[in-house]
This record gives C-alpha cells, structure tokens and sequence, in this order.
C-alpha cells in the first residue's frame, strides 16, 4: 500500500535522483550538457548536428543513456566523454536557500543516486548550497557504468549505502527509473519537469503501479512532508 505524505517523516533514507530533479530543468544545465553531447557524438562519428542529435537519442532509448550507447556501440572511454560533457557554466543551477531549509527539516539520511558523474554531482550540490545535507553520492562508475533503470546497480546502492528499501524514498524526473526502486520495497515520487517541453518518455506507462506520488513542485511537496517531522 502507498504510504500518505503525512507518515513519510517516518522515512529513513531518502534517495534523490539529481538532475531535474534536485533543481529545475528550467535552469538549462542539462539542456546545456545535451548540447555537449551531441557535439561530442558528432565530433566522434564525423556527422552533421542533426543527424548526431538523432544518433544521440537512439543510443538513448536503446542503451539508457548515451553513455553507456557510446561504450557499447564505439568503444568510447567514459571518463573522455564525461569530462566533455560537464564542462559546462555549474553557476546557472544557482544557490537554493529553500531546498536547503527544508532538505534540513525533513528527518533521515540523503543520497543521491545519478546517471551521471560523482564529480557532476557534487558540482551541483555545492551550487545549489546543499552538499553538507548529503551522505552519499552513487554514481555511474560505482554503478559499473550500467545505467537505470537497470535493477542490479540499486541493489549495490542500497547494499553500498545501507538502505533498507521498505525505510526509503526514492524521488526521481524519469518515472521508468522508479520502477525497480518500487519492486524492491521503496515509496516512489515522480518529479514532473517544470518545462512545457518534457519529454513523453519521462511520463509512466498508463496503468503502472511503480509510481506512489507524483508532482511539478518538489519543494513545496517535500515541504509538506517536512511540516509533519
């Protein structure tokens, strides 16, 4: 059974995806960092913007990230392509006093669990202003670069960071990363992006049980479990 908002301050662990999620798509940083991608899938495969952009998205879809399309499909070191991507203007995410106070409040341990980098991560926490609030950060090489929504590597997060799945909240913008944290015991939120341009695929399928709580406010819903603490 879905646990009420008002009972999550019971929560133990909460494990919080990071990109658009801890902070707005809105900001751009990661539209910022797909634009490095997709220069670097064309810079590697000699393409023209368009039609690296298209290769970009299939690698996506097929492989979960387009990292992990690169390893598999052109050999591609992952540190070379990580350390392209993220040189980008951190500064835009910009500091966040609110998160801060309410990430404070809400009772139990924070960790972030990313696609991406622990240096992107932590990148990102210290503009947002939150860094000392987190425990733990797993990230994709801890993972073994096997991206979500892949099951095995929240088996290791959780082992890693000692979650106990039933104590856990997991808060993620990618509803079909939700669906192996909610089949090992975990209370789920799907974070709508706060853009009038999301993507389709962000959405869950019609019918899925994976998603416990949904909103396109995640401070003001993480407020509401805070006020409860």
């Amino acid at each position: 059974m879905t646990k009420p908002v008002e009972t999550l301050h019971e929560t133990e662990t909460w494990v919080f995806d990071l990109d658009n999620t801890l902070y707005p798509a809105s900001c751009g940083l990661m539209a910022a960092v797909s634009t490095r991608m997709t220069g670097f899938v064309a810079e590697l495969l000699k393409l023209a913007h368009d039609d690296a952009l298209v290769e970009q998205k299939r690698m996506f879809r097929e492989h979960g990230t387009t990292l992990r399309g690169l390893m598999n499909d052109h050999g591609v070191d992952p540190h070379d392509f990580m350390d392209y991507v993220h040189a980008v203007d951190y500064s835009m995410v910009g500091a966040n006093p609110r998160l801060k106070a309410t990430l404070a409040r809400l009772p139990g341990r924070k960790v972030v669990y990313t696609n991406a980098s622990a240096d992107h991560a932590v990148k990102v926490l210290a503009e947002l202003g939150v860094a000392d609030l987190f425990d733990g950060i797993f990230d994709v090489i801890a993972a073994g670069f096997v991206p979500k929504p892949n099951p095995q590597p929240y088996a290791i997060m959780a082992e890693r960071h000692g979650i106990d799945p039933h104590r856990a909240v997991m808060l993620e913008d990618m509803s079909a990363n939700l669906a192996p944290a909610a089949a090992m015991g975990m209370t789920t939120v799907w974070v709508r992006h706060d853009t009038d341009n999301a993507p389709d695929w962000a959405a869950p399928e019609a019918g899925c049980d994976y998603v416990h709580h949904e909103t396109d406010d995640v401070l003001t819903w993480l407020e509401s479990v805070a006020q409860h603490a």
